[in-house]
């Protein structure tokens, strides 16, 4: 096997004798290519024999006089200056790219960038101002209706919610193997825009002519108190056909058609870079759209006699919904007109992903059920599902019986918007604080640890608020209206706990497994306990209302489950981060015996017998003397 080095002959003497650094050979094409081009010998006269002969290959390297190649027992000179004029004028015949100029930036960020970015960040911000005033009208219409309480809302989301939901997401499935790009996303977003539309100016004006309000109050009669919220799905439908669009809105065009667009579009650069700011906006729109919510909500108040406020607050909020809607596609349609079409911008680099393993609820459960770390984060994802709805639900009722107005229902769901925008901003802000500075357990125990605390004040004003009424008195609250603030401070928490907290937790808590656990966990999980989290809280509440008779009577038990499910949390979260912090360590330990095993071996000396270069005192560079044992004459002619 052969290696190649080269010497540069110094005037005067033999170039080998001067002291210097040694660099391995290995390293000859490094040091070649940061030499300059006048640090290149020029060429002396060749015979045309010589001239005719090809020059040196493309592993060798070109530094003076001379080519040198060690054999097995020495080196020979091997090559000409004229081979060696051959290739520098080869070399320097090879057109260097010119290098291309930075681009023009704002704020740090590339212009052409930006020409993605901004109209990202505002189609994100519409779509997110919607959603806040979506979600909170959807909820006013069917907790604040005739006929109608918050019982309604388990046996909406589980017989009308998630039946459309799925049949949504098929029709989804069928149609993107059918349209183009765009023409899906038109196909998808504006139904939503002309139903919202439609409800305000057409089908809420004719609520007492479309809805069956005699047959209802017949199945109720038949029936009992227990099914009053069964009933009052088809009581109310066009309400309850608005809800579920609402939640769809959420599901659908924020999940599916913006972040589907913007994985399209953006590198992962930029993604790196940008989506979590698009998170902090996202708080930014909570904030604003809660101030919106409460300002046509106040419409009330400077209204004549004999108007339908809510009507009016509901028409000039769907309007705006229709509007913002519009500038969503208008964006989008811009985005893929000018944008996309521009070749100076960077394209998406994103690869295809490599298809997840797809558990069947059989496998999903072995795989939960044979691991004592998976099990303990599935407690977690369930108790977090179950917790959130048992609180919200009852809360909704007992926000009912305080506001039952729809306007003053809907006022203070906009101040209730604008407090988690705020409480989720600032929580963001703090979660990485917290996470680096008090550990994955600390972070971890957080959310269930104020959802007890919170929750036990909650029930406790439910159930035994009657000894406090003078107490409360002083401050001018009433138990009820004490239940509801404390109640809403529980879902503004849990709200920001689980995009600032929760989430991060539950994402790192994969990181430590090996790689087929962490997959199967990860499937089995979403297979079986992300759908019972969302569902065990309306199916217990559907359980207890159909047991008790109604959602008051079913409270103290609703709160004993609660409080057994939070410590079920508390006890999963502190097993897991024994498991987590054993496991975290023994990463760090295998890391830091690979870094061990790697570095000394790039620090060992070069053994005897290798091709090293050596750095002159001149600067120029030269074979070791131990490495040479035989030179031509003319690898020591001086330079001209």
């Amino acid at each position: 096997m052969e290696s190649l080095a080269l010497l540069q002959a110094k005037p005067g003497g033999h170039p080998l004798r001067a002291a210097g650094l040694r660099l391995p050979l290995p390293l000859l094409r490094s040091a070649r290519a940061s030499l300059p081009t006048a640090s290149i010998a020029k060429p002396a006269l060749q015979s045309p024999l010589l001239a005719s002969r090809s020059g040196p290959s493309s592993r060798d390297a070109v530094l003076g006089y001379g080519l040198l190649k060690r054999r097995s027992g020495g080196v020979s000179c091997s090559a000409q200056p004229a081979a060696a004029a051959a290739a520098a004028a080869a070399a320097a015949a090879v057109p260097v790219p010119p290098a291309q100029p930075e681009g023009k930036k704002f704020l740090g960020v590339e212009l052409k960038t930006l020409k993605k970015i901004v109209p990202l960040g505002l189609m994100f911000f519409c779509i997110l101002f919607n959603y806040t005033i979506l979600r909170d009208t959807k909820d006013v219409l069917v907790v604040t209706a005739k006929g109608s309480s918050a019982e309604i809302i388990p046996f909406l989301k589980t017989w009308v919610n998630l039946p459309m939901a799925i049949g949504f997401m098929l029709l989804y499935t069928k149609l993107s193997n059918v349209l183009s790009r765009e023409a899906l996303f038109y196909t998808v977003i504006f139904p939503f825009i002309a139903f919202f539309g439609a409800f305000a100016f057409v089908l809420y004006p004719l609520r007492n002519v479309i809805h069956p309000t005699a047959l209802a109050d017949k199945l109720l009669a038949a029936l009992g108190p227990s099914f009053l919220g069964p009933v009052a799905i088809l009581r109310i439908w066009s309400f309850c056909l608005f809800y579920v669009m609402a939640e769809l809105w959420g599901s659908v065009v924020i999940s599916v058609l913006f972040w589907g667009f913007a994985n399209q579009i953006t590198t992962v650069e930029e993604a790196k870079e940008f989506y979590p700011l698009f998170g902090l906006g996202a708080n930014i729109a909570l904030i604003f759209s809660g101030r919106t919510v409460k300002y046509f909500s106040n419409l009330r108040k400077t209204l004549g006699p004999g108007i339908d406020g809510w009507e009016v607050s509901l028409k000039g909020m769907m309007s705006l919904v229709v509007l913002l809607g519009f500038v969503i596609t208008s964006i989008y349609w811009g985005v893929n007109k000018f944008v996309l079409n521009d070749p100076s911008l960077p394209k998406s680099d994103r690869k295809k992903k490599k298809d997840k393993p797809k558990l069947g609820m059989k496998e999903s459960l072995k795989v939960l059920l044979s691991s004592r770390y998976v099990r303990d984060l599935a407690t977690l994802v369930v108790a977090y599902g179950i917790s959130i709805n048992l609180v919200e639900v009852t809360w909704k009722s007992k926000l009912k019986a305080q506001f039952p107005s729809p306007n003053e229902y809907s006022s203070f769901m906009g101040d209730f918007s604008t407090a988690t925008g705020i409480a989720t901003f600032t929580m963001m802000l703090l979660g990485r604080i917290i996470l680096r500075k008090f550990g994955w357990g600390v972070a971890a125990m957080i959310t269930p640890t104020v959802l007890l605390l919170t929750g036990v004040g909650f029930f406790s004003l439910i159930l035994f608020g009657q000894p406090l009424t003078p107490m409360l008195a002083t401050m001018g609250i009433t138990p009820l209206l004490a239940a509801v603030y404390v109640g809403a401070l529980q879902n503004i928490f849990s709200k920001s706990a689980k995009y600032s907290l929760f989430d991060p937790c539950k994402e790192m808590a994969y990181i430590p497994l090996d790689e087929d656990m962490k997959v199967k966990g990860k499937a089995a999980i979403d297979v079986v306990c992300n759908p019972l989290g969302k569902s065990g809280g309306a199916l217990i509440q559907q359980f207890m209302i159909l047991t008790f008779g109604s959602l008051a009577n079913s409270t103290p038990y609703l709160g004993g489950i609660l409080l057994v499910i939070v410590l079920a949390w508390l006890g999963a979260a502190s097993s897991l981060d024994k498991q987590f912090s054993d496991l975290a360590k023994e990463d760090l330990k295998k890391e830091k015996s690979a870094k061990e095993k790697v570095y000394p071996s790039l620090l060992k000396a070069p053994e005897e017998h290798t091709d090293v270069l050596v750095e002159q005192t001149n600067g120029t560079l030269a074979a070791s003397e131990d490495t040479v044992t035989e030179s031509s004459p003319s690898s020591s002619t001086p330079s001209h």
